[in-house]
């Protein structure tokens, strides 16, 4: 696939995501593990293809996912999960952002010190980055949302 659109779907969808949960939206499960499922699976697919990485490359990319998990958690500890209509939401604060910046600094120097160490930079798909940070986030939001008691909102009609 064109590096372009990769990276335009990529965007798409994060732009997405963000917008939706900046204004607030029913939260249901689809949605909440949906794009951080589809994003680490092409994430995943991209570094099956790269040829000739060893067992030290395979230890920095998993490092890589862990650590952009943790920092999707500490991310996803502060969406707003609240009731309203008798099923939940979810919205992005300000803190949301705050998070947001600081994992894309650390994600940036996890990935500079890859690079310093010689990982190639195809073995380290942004689009694996992106969605074990949404992952890490889903986890959070919804184990928070599973607590409540209240339920899930319904998927949307098309």
């Amino acid at each position: 696939m064109n590096v372009w659109l990769h990276a335009g779907l990529i965007a798409a969808v994060v732009a997405v995501v963000v917008v939706r949960r900046l204004n607030g939206e029913p939260l249901n499960a689809r949605d909440l593990f949906a794009p951080p499922v589809v994003l680490t699976g092409i994430g995943l697919w991209t570094v099956s293809r790269h040829a000739g990485l060893h067992a030290a490359d395979y230890a920095w990319i998993a490092a890589g996912a862990v650590l952009g998990t943790a920092l999707g958690a500490a991310r996803g500890v502060t969406v707003r999960v609240y009731e309203r209509d008798g099923v939940l939401w979810q919205r992005y604060t300000w803190r949301t952002f705050l998070v947001a910046g600081i994992s894309l600094a650390v994600m940036a120097g996890f990935a500079a010190l890859a690079a310093h160490f010689g990982l190639a930079a195809d073995a380290r798909p942004v689009q694996l980055s992106i969605g074990t940070g949404f992952l890490g986030e889903a986890l959070a939001v919804g184990h928070r949302a599973l607590s409540s008691g209240t339920p899930f909102a319904p998927e949307r009609r098309p």
